[in-house]
């Protein structure tokens, strides 16, 4: 059973379980935070468990993460569109049954702490802008509310076990996922953008 260790009693740094963007996703995403002077937390990335700490060391951690994560399959990510909470603008992604699954697998990594999004509360992103200030909310929001991403649905095939130093993201290991036949993105072949703002926090 994974034990769960209360987050202000575990120590540092910061680990998270990520997959990355297309390359195409990717660049307009960092293009558009550089117009805008905004960024994320690290790299544009979809976040598949918020960061957490763990009593283990970065080795074993990596062998932890190996053995939850052996004999995932990849799977398909459907963008919906933006979003906006209080101090973040993100791209939602479709929360389907694969990345549900995904997500509550990354949950037996530990020991370790839990973030308050995850579980129930777990909403699939990628972040744009974190740390808005409220003046600027609107401000941005208008910026991007219209703007369409080149890709709207990408497929997963790996992950990535990144490490928070000094203020910097690292890439600590890649775990490949099984290559089976891609399903139909969700919600159809030719998806629409959806646009929204929110009140609760990603």
């Amino acid at each position: 059973m994974t034990e769960f260790l209360p987050a202000q009693d575990a120590p540092s740094p910061l680990y998270s379980i990520v997959a990355w963007p297309p390359e195409a996703l990717d660049s307009w995403l960092r293009r558009l935070q550089d117009r805008l002077n905004v960024r994320g937390f690290g790299l544009p990335h979809l976040n598949v468990r918020a960061p957490f700490q763990t009593s283990l060391r970065s080795a074993e951690l990596v062998g932890v993460c190996r053995d939850v994560l052996r004999g995932q399959a990849a799977l398909d990510v459907q963008v919906r569109g933006w979003k906006q909470v209080p101090g973040v603008i993100f791209l939602e992604c479709e929360l389907s049954p694969q990345l549900r699954a995904l997500h509550d697998r990354s949950l037996m990594i530990g020991p370790s702490s839990r973030a308050r999004y995850d579980g129930a509360e777990y909403r699939p992103h990628l972040t744009l802008a974190l740390g808005v200030l409220k003046w600027a909310e609107p401000v941005l929001w208008e910026e991007i509310r219209d703007l369409t991403p080149p890709v709207t649905h990408f497929r997963v095939e790996a992950l990535s076990l990144t490490k928070e130093h000094r203020g910097e993201v690292q890439e600590l290991h890649t775990f490949p996922l099984l290559d089976l036949p891609p399903a139909d993105p969700p919600g159809g072949t030719e998806p629409g953008m959806e646009h929204g703002i929110e009140v609760a926090p990603s």
